[in-house]
């Protein structure tokens, strides 16, 4: 335990330093609507459950930065139940294999599925997730985004959690061309706990959710794949590739996460969801969020006005929002009233974000 949280602090050290760097332009999350099914979902790997072909694949993953299509295809499809989140995701792959067998290791030194869970969406005491095409499972639960001093809890395990791999071609088979893999999985809802007596259950509710594939180039090496490395001896970057883009090279920004509403209307209704004006508010304040800890940085003091964070007015839709910075012996809070739901919401200095 004592020694993979240093690595993972040596690993994710990177991210803190490039954690607070703005995003691409034109970066929207993505959104989906999970249907509820009646019908059992046998997790078994295949598809071939009635209600999956009943519901939308979603859009081809892209790379992490939202710039680039992946070399390989990748896309997901959600259902839920009073029980279950049940999530499928298809990837092309034309070398299958896998190596780590051991749960909660860290399984993206391999190719592999990831997920990502922010219930509540306030950036805090969210999920992850990764398995790989053996079925090994790492899932862990953050109380903070790495960039904030934060506690990584390595040994939780989501309870109940059921998973399954099915192979299109032969695992670990140099020798030949595969066509890909297929997971299948259930996360109880039970994973996700609440207050005493509150259900857990995000009947239409969104949640802010996001996937990532890692793919690593390879090479074969005594007739089995390993990771490819440069002339220097060490390895070659990993590919990421996202259901919703982050705009960074860092899936622990949730605030960028996707959209993933749970509509109680069964399969074959016809259920739209557009993202409210409310959570655009929020994309602003981490924005200012941002801002101010590149002020900090540059100038090693916090900003003290919003005008010293950004001189542009601030606009969501065609409403024009006022955010007010308030200082004070531990930090700062940058709040605003929604013109749209009369909400206040708040964000803090290290990032937590408050609604009331």
């Amino acid at each position: 335990m004592v020694v993979k949280m240093k690595y993972l602090a040596l690993v994710f050290g990177l991210i803190s330093v490039i954690g607070f760097a703005q995003s691409k332009k034109g970066i929207v999350p993505k959104n989906y609507v999970a249907y509820k099914t009646t019908e059992k979902i046998t997790i078994d790997g295949d598809d071939s459950d009635a209600s999956w072909s009943k519901v939308d694949w979603s859009e081809p993953f892209i790379d992490i930065e939202g710039v680039e299509k992946p070399k390989y295809n990748t896309q997901v499809k959600m259902l839920w139940d009073e029980t279950n989140y049940y999530i499928l995701a298809k990837m092309e792959e034309p070398h299958v294999w896998a190596t780590l067998k051991q749960r909660d290791t860290i399984i993206f030194y391999n190719n592999d599925f990831e997920v990502f869970i922010d219930p509540d969406g306030d950036t805090f005491n969210y999920y992850e997730l990764e398995i790989n095409a053996l079925n090994t499972a790492w899932d862990l639960f953050l109380t903070k985004p790495y960039r904030e001093k934060n506690v990584v809890l390595n040994d939780w395990n989501n309870t109940g959690l059921q998973s399954a791999v099915k192979i299109q071609g032969t695992l670990n088979n140099p020798a030949d061309t595969d066509e890909g893999w297929t997971l299948e999985i259930a996360i109880p809802w039970a994973s996700y706990q609440k207050s005493f007596g509150e259900d857990n259950v995000p009947r239409d509710k969104f949640w802010r959710v996001n996937f990532s594939r890692v793919n690593w180039q390879h090479d074969i090496v005594n007739g089995k794949y390993e990771r490819k490395k440069d002339a220097s001896g060490k390895y070659l970057p990993e590919y990421n590739w996202v259901w919703s883009p982050q705009g960074v090279i860092n899936m622990h920004e949730p605030e960028k996460w996707g959209y993933v509403y749970f509509t109680s209307q069964e399969i074959g209704n016809k259920v739209s969801f557009i993202i409210p004006q409310d959570e655009k508010i929020k994309w602003e304040l981490f924005q200012l969020y941002r801002a101010q800890k590149q002020y900090l940085a540059k100038n090693k003091k916090w900003a003290v006005t919003i005008n010293q964070l950004t001189k542009s007015e601030i606009k969501v839709g065609t409403n024009v929002i006022t955010p007010k910075l308030e200082n004070h012996s531990f930090g700062w809070n940058i709040s605003v009233k929604s013109p749209f739901s009369s909400k206040t919401f708040i964000i803090k200095e290290d990032g937590q974000f408050i609604e009331k």
